[in-house]
């Protein structure tokens, strides 16, 4: 497709879009704003972009196409500044935002004014962020949820879908309010326990400073999400506040079940519970993206000696295997540690394992 992109905000999203689109549609020509001029000036210097707007209305007055690549409150201030403008006729806007009632009900304004917003959520992420973490293939068998307007017509769902090709997700179209329902349960809602469980732990760590030392292993993994942008899953947490709180009064009675069971001590009763968690858990698509980012992680059994880190990742650094993360769980002298290198999607972690077998007669192993 010929046309102008613009995208404004180019972080990992916006980036990793910029690219997407680009590998499909190379005639296009993508426009890049952000307010963070080194973000601007490191994506034109890597070609991310084809050409820098001056100013978010420069951008949006020369598009085709015009993506909203930034958080969610943002996007609001956003979607009420471009009915100012002097737009292309046909334009279709659309935005990245992890939730969509709220920014939905906004872009009513723009259909007043006869301009197309079709929301979009690209299920995607990264340990990384900046637009220097972007990938081409970042969203590659992820879900991209489609919102559409009532204004928006098949034609227009079908357009954005096409400059989308080159993402190579699984677009999907869901009410906005489903939407919304959908990651609470499965995306917002786990990163507030995740950040009740951590809470937990530091208030113990307090008075034993043996729990951050536990913790370092499995409990780390189990809250990592905790890590994620305080700012980001605070505006998410409000946009998605009603969802939110239903959630968590059905969690709340749900402790209350688990209460009774342990008072009573029905070890039937416990059996049950953990076994039909069991169950389904063990159920999930294993290798399907879902609403939040997997971890492919790599465990490494290696003898505690200077240098065993630089050795493993040297080998993977002469096949340019890329890492996200790397730890120790655990060292202790004449004990072998375990050594966890975590990559950003399944075929790095196979090529290392590949690479690590053929080096060394370390034993490896998956979570």
């Amino acid at each position: 497709m010929r046309g102008t992109v613009f995208i404004a905000g180019l972080g990992l999203i916006g980036g990793s879009l910029a690219k997407a689109i680009k590998a499909a549609h190379p005639q296009a020509e993508i426009l890049g704003y952000d307010i963070r001029a080194n973000e601007v000036g490191l994506a034109e210097a890597l070609n991310i972009i084809d050409k820098t707007a001056d100013t978010f209305q420069e951008g949006a007055e020369q598009a085709d196409l015009i993506i909203l690549a930034v958080p969610v409150l943002q996007t609001e201030k956003l979607i009420r500044e471009l009915t100012q403008y002097r737009l292309k006729d046909g334009v279709i806007i659309t935005d990245t935002g992890s939730t969509k009632k709220r920014i939905m009900d906004c872009a009513r304004v723009l259909e007043e004014h006869q301009i197309t917003f079709i929301g979009g959520h690209p299920m995607a992420g990264s340990h990384k962020s900046g637009v220097a973490a972007s990938k081409e293939l970042l969203f590659e068998n992820a879900f991209y949820l489609l919102t559409p307007g009532e204004g928006a017509n098949e034609k227009e769902v079908a357009v954005l879908k096409k400059w989308l090709q080159g993402t190579k997700a699984k677009i999907l179209e869901v009410p906005a309010e489903d939407h919304d329902h959908l990651t609470g349960v499965v995306s917002h809602f786990p990163h507030v326990i995740a950040a009740s469980l951590v809470h937990q732990a530091r208030k113990y760590n307090n008075s034993n400073s043996l729990i951050s030392r536990l913790a370092a292993g499995g409990f780390r993994d189990l809250t990592r999400i905790a890590s994620s942008s305080p700012e980001m899953w605070k505006d998410i947490s409000l946009h998605n506040k009603d969802v939110l709180l239903t959630l968590l009064h059905e969690w709340k009675a749900e402790m209350e079940r688990v209460i009774d069971i342990l008072q009573e001590e029905s070890a039937p009763l416990l059996f049950d519970y953990f076994h039909g968690a069991k169950e389904f858990r063990d159920e999930l698509p294993a290798k399907s993206m879902g609403a939040i980012p997997s971890f492919y992680d790599l465990y490494v059994d290696v003898p505690d000696y200077p240098g065993v880190i630089s050795e493993i990742t040297g080998y993977l650094a002469e096949e340019r295997i890329s890492i996200t993360n790397i730890r120790i769980m655990e060292t202790r002298e004449d004990v072998y540690g375990v050594l966890v290198i975590s990559f950003q999607n399944e075929k790095d972690r196979k090529q290392a394992r590949q690479c690590i077998e053929k080096h060394t007669n370390y034993d490896l192993f998956l979570a």
